[in-house]
Parts: structure tokens; C-alpha cells; sequence
């Protein structure tokens, strides 16, 4: 089995002139959009892949933030390739907002026949980007999201050629809003979406019209047991690529299969990807959007009275911030915890009876 660390040792010696974009190299370049750039690409600046890795390997590296330790051997593959080393990169942004719940990132990679891959990040480790990614339980749009369109019509008028817009997780998700509410003439100089195991919207979203004038140039891949890539709603094309990994920790990008130039695909999803997207979909159905996002404040302010900025942060010092926890549930108002245990309680029943649903079906298969 290979991935994209195998793809670029076979065909990181090709040009895009000799063998053109494909699938696998949007996985590679939405991967781009997570690595640190920040005091590497100034403002206004426009660098070479590999010129960026030169500088990051300047940095104190202590004082790096790394997402995913596969980042730092993915970084030096594709800068020092001949096919990804010498693209452009340009209109480098990383910001968070509590105020706003927001945390959005994004850049744009020019390629030598001057069209671009505009790549959205996904969800970092930050509290505040799980937090707005919950929103999208409730919220028709999310500010990430309107930042995704502005940053998609903005970097358009600097570039002529024809574009790519991409993103893996939540930064898939960014992707096609961005696509489909960007402004109408770049719109049209859109060749392809690509959603890579990103959430999709509520049906007030999908049945717009700007929705669906890009749905066509719309393709999302998901790993056959996804979870994450099949919240909501989704109507465009789906491609099911085979991950090496089991449940939620398929959505690493770095698991999922290739051979060549092209993913090793299923015919159709695991039955626990199919149990997930039930259970939550009735879920979604039960709860309405009020009590969905009360719930979410309450469990946010648990997790931020321990302090911490990261999930990571949470987990190194759990024995300290498990009592935090536990001591701030403690201290919530009656209407806060009620809300948190009706909610908890609603997503087990609505689980349970979906198990029930199963092994009546399977019973009657076997009868």
C-alpha cells in the first residue's frame, strides 16, 4: 500500500507540463495549507516551496507548532521535488478570533502554467477552531467560511489563470462555500472543487442557487469508514478511497491508498460510517438548533476554564485539568447541566436504537 509520501518519491521527478494535475496532487497541496508559514511568507511576499522550507529549517524548531509529525517529512518531499519545489507561494493568512470563535487559514500555490490551487487549512489543535467547527451544528454559516469567499474573490484579481480550490477537513468545507458564493466571473474561471473528507451544509445552503451553479465542478473523496466527511448534507460527487487506518483516524490524509496517480477507491462505505452518519443525522433532527447550541457553549466553557488553547494542551496535563473540568461542571447553572445531560442523552438513545435497527435488519437477512 502507498501514500502520498510514496507518490512523490515515484513521480516528484515530473513536471506539470509532463504529466498534468490530478487527484492526488490536491491531497498533496491541501496538505501544503497546514504547514507553519508564519514568519516565513511575509505580507505581500510571493516564495518558492522550496525557499520556504529553507527558511523553516532556520527556525528554532522548539518553538514550531507542528499539527502532524508526518507534516515534517512531507515539507522537505515536496520542496525538494521538481514537481512541486519550484510553485509559488502567496497570500499566506493564519488568523484566530475568540471574540468571533474563528480560526481560518489559508494560500495560494501558483502553478508554472499560471493556474492556482487556493488551499484552506482545516481545523488546527486550537480550541476555538474545534469550537466554530461545532458551530456548523447550528449555524448556517460560520465566519471561517465568509472569510474563505472574501480571501477566494481577493487573491482571484491578482492571478489570470484558470483555479483550483481546495481543502481537506473543515478547510474542504471552506472550499466549496468559498466557490460557490464567490463573486460570478471567478466563478467561472473555476476548474475544479476538491472537498477532502470535509463536512457539508445545511439544506438552506444546498438549495441556493450559487450552490448548485458549482456543484458539477464539485468532487469530494472520503476514506471508507468516514465520519467527518459525511456531517450534513453533501449532493455532489463522491469518490470512497481506501485508508489504512480504522474509525475516526482515517481522516488523516497521510492513511489513505494510492497506486500511481490515482487513489485505490471503494464501492461504498464501511457499515460504521453508515451507523455514525445515521446516529447523528437523527440527532441533528431531534435536537433542534437552539438547545445544539446552548450544549456547545456549555461544553466550551468547561474546556476553556482549564485554561488551555490547544486540545493538545488539555491532554498533557489531563490529571490537573480533569479536576478543572469536573469542578467547573459542578459549578454550571441547573439549566446548563440539564442542557448538557439532555442533549448526551438524546445522542445514546437515538445510537442504541440505531444498533437495535441493525441487528433486526441483519435477523431478517439471515431469516
Amino acid at each position: 500500500m502507498s501514500n502520498i509520501l510514496d507518490y512523490i518519491d515515484w513521480r516528484g521527478d515530473l513536471s506539470f507540463k509532463n504529466d498534468p494535475f490530478n487527484e492526488i496532487d490536491n491531497l498533496i497541496l491541501s496538505r501544503v495549507s497546514y504547514f507553519y508559514f508564519d514568519g516565513i511568507i511575509e505580507s505581500g511576499e510571493t516564495i518558492t516551496i522550496n525557499e520556504a522550507y529553507k527558511r523553516f529549517k532556520k527556525l528554532n524548531q522548539e518553538k514550531v507548532r507542528i499539527l502532524q509529525k508526518e507534516d515534517l517529512d512531507l515539507f522537505p518531499a515536496v520542496a525538494k521535488s521538481n514537481r512541486f519545489g519550484k510553485l509559488f507561494l502567496k497570500n499566506y493568512i493564519n488568523k484566530r478570533d475568540l471574540q468571533e470563535e474563528k480560526q481560518f487559514s489559508a494560500i495560494t500555490i501558483v502553478l508554472p502554467d499560471g493556474t492556482a490551487y487556493i488551499a484552506f487549512r482545516g481545523t488546527d489543535n486550537t480550541l476555538v477552531g474545534w469550537k466554530e467547527d461545532f458551530n456548523m451544528s447550528f449555524m448556517k454559516s460560520v465566519p471561517a467560511q465568509k472569510d474563505a469567499k472574501n480571501y477566494l474573490n481577493n487573491v482571484a484579481n491578482e492571478i489570470n489563470g484558470s483555479l483550483r480550490v481546495g481543502g481537506h477537513s473543515k478547510g474542504g468545507n471552506l472550499a466549496v462555500y468559498a466557490a460557490a458564493f464567490c463573486d460570478d466571473l471567478i466563478k467561472d474561471r473555476i476548474i475544479e472543487v476538491y472537498n477532502n473528507d470535509g463536512p457539508g451544509f445545511f439544506e438552506e445552503i444546498i438549495n441556493t442557487p450559487n450552490y448548485q451553479s458549482i456543484l458539477p465542478k464539485i468532487h469530494t473523496y472520503i476514506p471508507q469508514s468516514s465520519i467527518i466527511g459525511r456531517l450534513l448534507n453533501h449532493e455532489e460527487k463522491c469518490t470512497i478511497v481506501r485508508s489504512t487506518q480504522v474509525g475516526i483516524y482515517q481522516h488523516d490524509l497521510y492513511s489513505w491508498q494510492l497506486i500511481g496517480k490515482e487513489f485505490v477507491s471503494m464501492q461504498e462505505v464501511t457499515n460504521e460510517s453508515e451507523f455514525i452518519d445515521k446516529t447523528l443525522k437523527n440527532w441533528l433532527k431531534e435536537v433542534d438548533e437552539e438547545q445544539r447550541e446552548k450544549f456547545w457553549v456549555a461544553m466550551f466553557e468547561i474546556l476553556s476554564s482549564t485554561k488551555a488553547e490547544t486540545l493538545s494542551q488539555i491532554k498533557e496535563n489531563w490529571f490537573s485539568n480533569s479536576k478543572i473540568i469536573l469542578e467547573t461542571y459542578k459549578n454550571l447553572d441547573e439549566e446548563s447541566k440539564s442542557i448538557i445531560n439532555k442533549t448526551l442523552k438524546s445522542l445514546l438513545s437515538i445510537a442504541r436504537e440505531n444498533i437495535k435497527s441493525g441487528k433486526n435488519n441483519n435477523q431478517r437477512t439471515l431469516e
